[in-house]
């Protein structure tokens, strides 16, 4: 009990430290339980890479804070795939270093790790997003972990992955209505752990999304629309790492219109 109360105390201290617990796990039971598409090799030059290039890039800070890289490059070990080691060694690189060269009055404009995937799908053609089908074991048990962070870190943002969850449900069962399709359809394409990670860890970013509630759940139906968008009108995949890259530019018009008081990370 007294160990269980440790970790939820430092849980609830950052939400960072329950976002990297849960995606550490999923990564150790994709590696040896599921055969990800991924190896252990890949893994550690994603990490490494993005660990030393916060590290250069942080030298003039206070102090090297690992946490926020770390998420990032557990997401990219997900989600990205490519045959060329150099092109995960400088998507892992491009991830950190948009951190600190896309900014807007102290406020870097775009989630690190939907930056680099979009950033190098769109400049390399040989980049592209894993489709996440884990298995139902896998993804439930992924979902429940989620939800169990929203309940752990109450004030993390969980306003805009909720309604993200809601506009984009909607969206998914009302194309399937009009259409007169099988309900089976939205339900498949939203058992997907694709989706997961990035409703519960790139369009939830707090640092990334707009300070005011009313911003945020603007942004989320935005987001959503246009996922739905690329997804029905253009036929391409990866429709939310497209539409996030998209509207994370307008997220300084958001806060321009609807102010309140940015997000800060808990001091060490």
């Amino acid at each position: 009990m007294q160990v269980k109360s440790l970790f939820s105390q430092i849980w609830q201290s950052d939400p960072r430290y329950y976002q990297i617990t849960i995606l550490s796990t999923l990564l150790i039971y994709g590696l040896f339980w599921l055969n990800f598409d991924v190896e252990l090799l890949h893994v550690l030059i994603i990490i490494s890479t993005a660990l030393l290039t916060q590290f250069f890039c942080s030298r003039h800070l206070p102090y090297f804070d690992y946490r926020s890289p770390l998420i990032s490059s557990l997401s990219l070990c997900l989600l990205l795939r490519t045959n060329i080691l150099l092109l995960m060694s400088l998507t892992a690189a491009i991830t950190i270093l948009s951190k600190f060269i896309f900014r807007w009055k102290n406020k870097h404009i775009f989630n690190p790790t939907c930056f680099g995937l979009v950033a190098m799908m769109l400049l390399t053609g040989q980049v592209w997003v894993s489709p996440g089908q884990w298995g139902s074991v896998a993804y439930f048990g992924f979902l429940l972990a989620c939800l169990g962070g929203l309940v752990i870190n109450r004030a993390a943002r969980s306003d805009v992955t909720l309604a993200f969850m809601f506009f984009y449900t909607a969206i998914l069962f009302g194309r399937a209505l009009w259409l007169g399709d099988p309900l089976t359809i939205p339900l498949h394409q939203l058992e997907n752990g694709g989706l997961l990670l990035f409703t519960f860890f790139m369009i939830s970013d707090p640092k990334t999304t707009p300070d005011s509630r009313a911003g945020r759940i603007l942004f989320a139906f935005l987001v959503a629309c246009g996922a739905g968008f690329v997804y029905f009108f253009f036929y391409r995949t990866n429709g939310v790492f497209w539409s996030l890259a998209f509207f994370a530019l307008f997220v300084p018009l958001i806060d321009w219109l609807l102010p309140s008081e940015r997000y800060q990370w808990k001091k060490r």
